[in-house]
């Protein structure tokens, strides 16, 4: 093939829609950690959209070397396509033979790329264009693709349904992805932007158990701020009665029970899932959290005696079992050493404690991941290890990270009164003075930022944003992970 030839047939693969021009790595911090997200973190019904699933598949094969499989994967999908969507296989497939030409870029086979192009703009030469078109099918693949990856693709997902029901209003696809990815971007706190798209979606969808466990969820957070209770609680019923076997069913199901502080229940379902996926890393730490809530309810009953405390090392025990399998099947799982390390300190298994705690320090963390670790490390040198000096080191270690959070703020307080404490003791400890003046310089700081930012936002020159804010807060006691 001519350098000309080339040149125009990589001119062409730019302008395909599909995985290699969606840029979905974006932001992400590593290969592995988009493969988890995707096929194990994220929440999603994979029984429904098979080929979705095969093409994003294809695209991770191939980002890992695997070209051959990446093929295998998207003539699964072309087949998937065909059972499907047999009266818009043309349409549907332009994704997938999009992937088909960049493979084949990648591998050198030029003239097999040619023919996936030439595939390609057979079918969008019939709607007056080349290589791409306008089409709400093409738009809701690429929302749910975006929706799979989850993170920062899901706004983008948003706009993809907002743009294919500009065109088909009451498509019950669209409406279903637009609900999906509002609920998602709906946080906190909770407003009625994300219920009115999954009620929307349930009336044209009723056979959709997964959308109604979303809107009990929903409607839950909303009772928090006031709202009614009982709705919410028969529709996860009802789902869980008609779909009693679907795995997304049964883990948004369990995550209603959780945050209505039923631990049994969630347990009993995120069991059964497990029936289905079993090894699933993410379901052994969502039992394992819910057990840890079990240890804080017998901890907050401060029941007495041999019977208390045999309850509770039979409830750490069974925490500790589930979090070690999730641990064992991903190592790199959000926090879950740490959580290890402080059941096992609650369990005075100190040395086991001390080997979680610093598997979680060798991994890279996140700004607030770190702040709790400082936090709940702190927390054990002080209180189990009696080592007051440590502690101090530890909760310095973590208020010196640039990030607002709560344990921020735990850390500071506890900054504060050891110093107190210390210097009633001994009016001239040059430790507890140490501590006072970094406070000291510290709430300076920032004061000054505060101010600055004011100016700022007066002048017009600077956006405030929520994002490091966001969810920060609210990181709720039974589960610290943000998927669970």
């Amino acid at each position: 093939m001519s350098e000309n030839n080339k040149n125009s047939l990589e001119s062409s693969l730019r302008q395909l829609k599909c995985h290699f021009t969606w840029n979905l790595m974006e932001g992400e911090n590593s290969l592995d950690d988009f493969e988890d997200k995707v096929f194990y973190r994220t929440e999603f019904q994979n029984r429904e959209f098979k080929a979705t699933m095969c093409n994003l598949l294809a695209y991770l094969k191939h980002l890992k070397g695997q070209n051959e499989a990446a093929l295998e994967c998207l003539r699964k999908a072309e087949e998937l396509i065909q059972q499907e969507h047999a009266d818009q296989a043309e349409i549907r497939s332009l994704v997938t033979w999009g992937n088909y030409a960049w493979v084949y870029y990648h591998m050198g086979r030029l003239s097999d790329v040619q023919i996936y192009v030439d595939k390609v703009r057979h079918v969008c030469e019939k709607f007056s264009s080349p290589y791409r078109i306008e089409s709400p099918e093409l738009d809701c693949e690429e929302g749910w693709t975006r929706l799979k990856c989850g993170g920062n693709q899901n706004e983008r997902a948003k706009v993809c349904f907002e743009k294919a029901l500009e065109k088909k209003p009451k498509n019950p696809e669209f409406t279903s992805g637009l609900a999906i990815a509002s609920y998602r971007l709906d946080n906190w706190p909770p407003s009625q932007n994300a219920i009115d798209p999954l009620r929307q979606a349930i009336r044209l969808n009723p056979d959709n158990q997964y959308l109604k466990v979303l809107l009990a969820l929903k409607l839950h957070k909303m009772r928090e701020e006031g709202e009614e209770e009982g709705e919410g609680e028969k529709l996860v019923e009802e789902a869980l009665e008609k779909a009693p076997g679907v795995t997304d069913v049964l883990r948004s199901a369990a995550k209603f029970y959780r945050r209505k502080d039923e631990p049994d229940k969630a347990i009993e379902l995120l069991k059964k899932a497990l029936e289905y996926i079993p090894n699933n890393a993410y379901l052994h730490c969502q039992i394992g959290c819910c057990y840890r809530a079990k240890v804080f309810q017998v901890m907050n009953l401060r029941e007495n005696g041999m019977y208390g405390k045999r309850k509770l090392l039979e409830l750490i025990g069974h925490a500790v079992a589930h979090l070690k399998k999730a641990d064992e099947a991903n190592d790199n799982l959000f926090r879950v050493c740490s959580i290890l390390a402080s059941l096992h300190a609650l369990a005075d298994q100190y040395e086991e404690a001390e080997y979680y705690f610093q598997k979680e320090f060798s991994k890279e963390l996140t700004p607030v991941a770190k702040q709790l670790l400082h936090l709940r490390y702190g927390n054990f040198q002080l209180y189990q290890m009696k080592c007051e000096d440590k502690a101090i080191h530890h909760f310095i270690e973590g208020v010196k990270i640039n990030q607002k959070s709560r344990e921020k703020e735990k850390m500071k307080d506890k900054l504060q009164k050891i110093a107190k404490m210390r210097l009633s003791k001994n009016g001239a400890d040059s430790e507890a003075l140490h501590v006072l003046a970094f406070l000291q310089e510290l709430n300076e700081k920032m004061q000054q930022a505060d101010e600055d930012s004011e100016r700022g936002l007066e002048s017009g020159s600077l956006i405030p944003s929520a994002s490091s804010w966001n969810g920060e807060w609210r990181i709720e006691m039974w589960c610290p992970l943000g998927y669970c």
